[in-house]
């Protein structure tokens, strides 16, 4: 017996309550993305003037009109920029998963899900922080001129002069004069003329903010106009805290910025080339946006390419300084000129069709478990039961590992459940299926073990050493392709791979831990011989390799014949293969006097070929002003106004705009998806050669690519088109095809170390003939699972259900057809030769 089992249940009940706790209530604490929930949306404006300021600047000899002729392709320039860098800002809040796109009249369209309003105030700063950093020079006389103010009694407006008389902090400050002028009056012409207040030619007088005596007080610089160095340099900032724990700004710049930020504090540093002398005291002002965060003394020169940012920060504002500074400064100042809140875009018919599918499929999964293994499949369905209680927990502790790999909020981990959208829900059902899978793998090692004449005890012990090797390397492969897929990716593929990697977590444990403890418990307390379950599947001898070359062939008439279709409707129509997420499109504001279902009105573009539409209600904030906006490819604009209009004639639709819109995915965000997807396959060869050999590592690939193909492919021949919600459909089969794979490639490793002088053609035929129970059985699972959402559920659902659908068939014929023929081909071994993989 084993004597930790009372531990082992303590341990299991303590992470249950605390998972529990993380969700209960759930309306209050589970976060619910912009597809399921709805959020804020801000309308961002870029600042045309200050464009228009730069390119003077950039040529001076311009004519007036040859700047004019600039400014639009600037001004595009500059919006592109702001959405990747609005974007990486709004990614480092947390998971969130934000919908941010542009839109024509120099406009990013900002749309965050759920935020309380202390978050959306962090986050209106987030956006529009221009991030413009300085690195200037006080000064050289600042403390006799300082000294001259205070003892002429001069104050800029809006302030008064005040003493301290502390040990630490001893002298004349300013404070802020609240009643000669509040903080509603400091604008931007305010501090154009503070920073023209007593100041030299070539300097501007600024005010750094300090707690002294437990009272806001400022220290006056004459900070020189032309600056030392720029933020353009900055490799990563992050936040540490000092020793009364007050939180500071690191920074570190790269080898370039490093070289030039050690040449200037040795310069003015005591006895450097422009501070000759020993007892010369100069200051270097860090400046960002136009406000003096410190001013430090330049003791001596600093060679690491490391600085600090001090000042008067609390936890979140440091957080939210560092957050700026590492995803860059935008090209030009921002406002938001407009905020509402937005209705979920999956449209709550959608959501609720969608959830009683999901409870269908669940129902689907623990029947069949059920019926096919009997008491194995009531322990598995307890698992199972244990894997979705514990997913939380997983899902918190998965998000603030990985927040740490990716520059998570202020350099720390993002501590909480993530933002739950439709591809998070995607990962969460792929990690069903590989629970399932496991289980099925362990109770068919067990079957097997009893088969050989063991007792139920010792069949169980076998069943799961045996199991483990091949549950762990087809897990580990699916979390590498996951963690890369967060690291380097962003919106939508961050999600799936943060709840793909904590519900492999769940599933592991559950199937390996959880279920093992339920058996102990019975075999301790039992006196059953065996564990009985049903073998529809008996053993085959079917010579699957044989086939390959026709298998192959049909492989390649799917692929070239869907494809070549594909490739001529994109060249003739791009929109007719991308959705709006990809091309951008046309966006229809309509006013109306009855509200009507999201999903009536998918229904209606429908019936006029309209298959992919993005549609929102969107209410003006703090305001009784309600609207719809539906966005559609551009060449189906006037169809979609059309047939929207006639169709909803009584509630009293009516067009109050028409605009363009640009991509969702931008072509910033394409690359680093594609990256990540790169990285992800370069992951999976590296693990699966050193765990097997590097031919199984391009078998393992081929299946996958074929995976894709096929399951794109016919997905669009089918006059759908893809979306990020396919993508995320896209991801999810990866990691079927990759598990799907491994399972196959193990028990070729094994038979070759048990029957090392078979011909090797022979052992892999031997292999898949005995996984192809522990195959029908997993896939006709996950099979009627997705088969229930294909039915049920409606919308953008189906959609993600029809092309996993795909997948999966393609996913189970390329583990047999396409990933262990490659491998031979690849391997070259002679007829009898057989060298076992790497174990």
């Amino acid at each position: 017996m084993d004597k930790h089992a009372v531990w082992k249940w303590l341990i299991l009940i303590a992470l249950t309550a605390w998972s529990l706790a993380l969700v209960i209530p759930p309306a209050k604490k589970i976060k619910l993305g912009l597809d399921l929930k709805g959020g804020t949306s801000f309308t961002v404006q870029i600042n045309q003037a200050e464009i228009e300021k730069q390119l003077r600047e950039e040529y001076p000899d311009w004519t007036a009109e040859q700047l004019q002729s600039r400014v639009p392709s600037s001004i595009k320039r500059a919006q592109e920029q702001a959405l990747e860098i609005i974007r990486n800002r709004v990614d480092a809040l947390g998971v969130a998963e934000p919908l941010i796109y542009p839109e024509k009249d120099n406009h990013v369209i900002v749309q965050i899900p759920g935020l309380k309003e202390a978050d959306r105030e962090r986050a209106i700063q987030l956006i529009q922080s221009a991030a413009f950093l300085e690195f200037a020079m006080v000064h050289e006389e600042n403390d006799k001129l300082v000294q001259a103010l205070f003892d002429k009694g001069l104050a800029p407006e809006g302030y008064r002069i005040v003493s301290a008389g502390g040990r630490q902090f001893h002298g004349d400050y300013y404070q802020r004069d609240l009643q000669s002028m509040p903080d509603g009056a400091l604008d931007a012409e305010f501090r154009a003329r503070l920073e023209r207040f007593q100041a030299p030619p070539g300097y501007r007088f600024m005010l750094e903010e300090k707690i002294i005596e437990g009272q806001k007080q400022h220290i006056p610089y004459f900070v020189r106009q032309r600056y030392e160095m720029k933020g353009d340099a900055l490799k990563n900032a992050g936040v540490e805290y000092d020793q009364m724990g007050r939180p500071y700004v690191t920074l570190s710049f790269d080898k370039k910025g490093a070289r030039k930020f050690a040449r200037i504090t040795s310069d003015y540093a005591p006895g450097g080339a422009r501070n000759p002398s020993p007892e010369g005291r100069r200051y270097m002002a860090i400046i960002m946006d136009g406000r003096l965060y410190s001013a430090p003394f330049l003791k001596t020169a600093i060679y690491g390419g490391d600085a600090i940012i001090e000042g008067n920060f609390s936890i979140a504002e440091a957080q939210g300084l560092a957050i700026v500074l590492r995803s860059g400064s935008l090209p030009a100042p921002v406002e938001i000129i407009a905020s509402w809140t937005v209705d979920p875009s999956l449209g709550r018919d959608s959501i609720e069709s969608g959830t009683r599918a999901t409870i269908y499929s669940g129902i689907i999964v623990v029947v069949f478990m059920t019926a096919y293994y009997l008491l194995g499949g009531v322990i598995a369905n307890i698992g199972l039961l244990f894997n979705m209680l514990l997913l939380p927990l997983a899902m918190m502790i998965t998000a603030g590992v990985l927040s740490m790999f990716s520059g998570g909020a202020g350099g720390g981990a993002s501590v909480g459940l993530p933002v739950l959208t439709l591809p998070g829900i995607a990962g969460i059902a792929l990690t069903i299926g590989m629970a399932v899978d496991a289980n099925v793998l362990i109770f068919e090692r067990i079957r097997e073990e009893q088969n050989t004449g063991k007792r139920l005890a010792a069949a169980i012990e076998g069943g799961y050493h045996k199991a483990f090797i091949t549950i762990l390397d087809a897990n580990l492969t699916t979390v590498l392709t996951a963690v890369i897929l967060f690291i380097f990716g962003t919106g939508a593929v961050r999600g799936f791979g943060i709840t793909l990697t904590a519900g492999i977590m769940a599933s592991m444990y559950s199937a390996l831990v959880i279920t093992r403890m339920i058996f102990n418990a019975i075999v301790a307390r039992s006196s059953l011989p065996r564990l009985r379950m049903l073998h529809i599947i008996r053993s085959t001898n079917i010579d699957f390799i044989g086939v390959w070359k026709i298998a192959l062939l049909v492989s390649l008439i799917v692929i070239v014949g869907a494809w070549a279709v594909v490739v001529s409707r994109g060249h003739q129509d791009i929109t007719r293969v991308l959705g709006t997420d990809f091309t951008g499109g046309a966006a229809i504001t309509f006013s109306f006097q009855e509200k009507e279902a999201v999903e009536k009105i998918r229904d209606t573009l429908a019936g006029v070929g309209i298959k992919q539409a993005h549609i929102q209600y969107q209410k003006v904030m703090d305001k009784p002003l309600e609207y719809l906006q539906v966005r559609v490819p551009e060449a189906s604009g006037i169809a979609a106004k059309e047939a929207l209009l006639t169709a909803f004639a009584g509630a009293g639709f009516s067009v109050l705009s028409e605009d363009l819109v640009g991509p969702q995915v931008g072509a910033d965000m394409a690359r680093r998806a594609l990256w990540a997807m790169a990285l992800a396959l370069g992951g999976i060869i590296i693990y699966i050669s050193c765990r097997f050999k590097f031919a199984y590592a391009v078998g393992a690939v081929a299946a996958l690519l074929h995976d894709v193909l096929v399951g794109l492919g016919i997905y669009c021949l089918c006059g759908r088109q893809v979306d990020m919600i396919i993508v995320a459909a896209l991801m999810t089969i990866i990691g079927f095809s990759v598990n799907d794979t491994i399972v196959i490639f193990d028990r070729i490793r094994e038979k070759l170390k048990l029957q090392p002088n078979l011909p090797f053609r022979q052992v892999c035929n031997l292999s898949i003939n005995e996984t192809l129970g522990r195959t029908i059985l997993t896939s006709t699972t996950i099979f009627l699972a997705v088969l229930m959402l294909l039915i049920f559920g409606g919308g953008a659902i189906n959609g993600f259900a029809f092309l996993f659908f795909i997948g999966i068939i393609a996913g189970t014929y390329s583990s047999v057809y396409i990933a262990t023929p490659v491998m031979i081909a690849l391997t070259r071994r002679s007829k009898g030769a057989a060298s076992t993989p790497k174990r």
